[in-house]
């Protein structure tokens, strides 16, 4: 980790430190390029929005990604492994099945905390030369004599600093203020949706099943867990999640045992529910001069389809690829910020996207 009088000049400047951001950064130091990651929250704090308690469904594709990043060691046992899908709609006697071994594989995906992948990016970015600026806000940034400056200030701080870069990586999430600053609107459309998020423990051990049922309140998606736990993400109206929330825990899971059904026998316990509201945010774009667009900053998707971070991780893992070919190609005069290079990422992501946001 760079000491924070290092000079102020870099290769790429990362905004956000979240899941996305975090991965990038860390791609980003094995080309052994300067990198800055600027952090609104501090690292160590558990107040993280991005490294909450919150359940992530990871792809294959994205567990190779953490393993090339070294991160997947670290968070392995704590990660558990989905080796069925189980999709139903209540009220109807059909359903749909994914089986692993069917497909000749050994999971279908993996289920881990955010507080998990949190932890382990941060455990391997800490042993990097990337220089973290954290608890930072974003002020702006401006293009400027070919670099762009990043203004930002230190919480606690009454001046404000800035750095320069070749590229800047917008990773600050739906409302990124980097997308903003560089004049690139976004479209976001309200699902009047809220998901309540949340642990439950069944009678029965989930076997590694992941379900997704339909219900009559709205979708719902249990994960499994380690310990035999299974992380609940349950979509709501919004005017009727104030009451689902409020409820006691015996309540809540009567709900709960209604709408799922006894697949994993009675539910014996409820941690702490979260309400998280829930819309659609699409970039107009994923480029401009010296300027990338990463993560949720470029989309932010419905968690019901567990869709989103693998997203916006192969957002990272593109650029990160293009930026690798690009330094051998460039024969020692490589340009992070060249426009060739972002012009290759907006193609290879734009078409990604299509297929998975409409």
């Amino acid at each position: 980790m760079r000491a924070e009088n290092d000079t102020d000049s870099y290769d790429v400047a990362v905004g956000g430190g979240g899941l996305v951001g975090a991965a990038l950064a860390l791609a980003l130091a094995q080309l052994d390029l300067r990198v800055v990651l600027i952090e609104a929250t501090a690292f160590d704090s558990r107040d993280q929005p991005s490294f909450d308690d919150r359940t992530t469904a990871l792809s294959n594709g994205s567990r190779r990604a953490f393993e090339a990043l070294g991160v997947w060691p670290l968070m392995e046992h704590d990660a558990t492994s989905i080796r069925r899908i189980h999709v139903s709609d209540q009220g109807r006697f059909g359903f749909a099945r994914l089986d692993a071994r069917e497909l000749g594989l050994e999971a279908l995906g993996y289920v881990a905390t955010n507080r998990t992948m949190g932890a382990a990016l941060w455990q391997r970015l800490a042993q990097t030369s990337v220089r973290l600026i954290s608890p930072a806000r974003i002020d702006g940034l401006e293009l400027r004599d070919g670099v762009q400056h990043v203004r930002y200030t230190v919480d606690g701080e009454d001046r404000a600093a800035s750095v320069t870069a070749k590229l800047v990586v917008a990773a600050d999430g739906a409302q990124s203020r980097l997308r903003e600053s560089a004049g690139i609107q976004a479209q976001s459309w309200d699902y009047e949706q809220v998901a309540l998020i949340s642990n439950v423990f069944p009678q029965r051990f989930h076997d590694h099943v992941a379900y997704e049922r339909f219900t009559s309140a709205g979708p719902l998606a249990l994960l499994p867990l380690s310990d035999g736990r299974m992380g609940l993400i349950w979509t709501f109206a919004k005017e009727e999640v104030d009451a689902v929330a409020a409820c006691s825990d015996a309540d809540f899971l009567t709900r709960l045992q209604d709408a799922f059904g006894f697949r994993l026998g009675r539910f014996t316990r409820v941690g702490a529910r979260h309400r998280y509201p829930l819309a659609l945010t699409r970039s107009d774009a994923y480029v401009s001069e010296r300027l990338a667009i990463v993560g949720n900053a470029a989309q932010a998707l419905h968690p019901i389809a567990g869709q989103g971070f693998n997203l916006g991780l192969r957002d990272a893992a593109s650029l990160a690829e293009v930026l690798a070919d690009a330094q051998v190609e460039s024969a020692g005069a490589f340009d992070p910020g060249d426009g060739l290079w972002l012009q290759r990422y907006r193609t290879w992501r734009e078409a990604d996207r299509t297929n998975i946001v409409r």
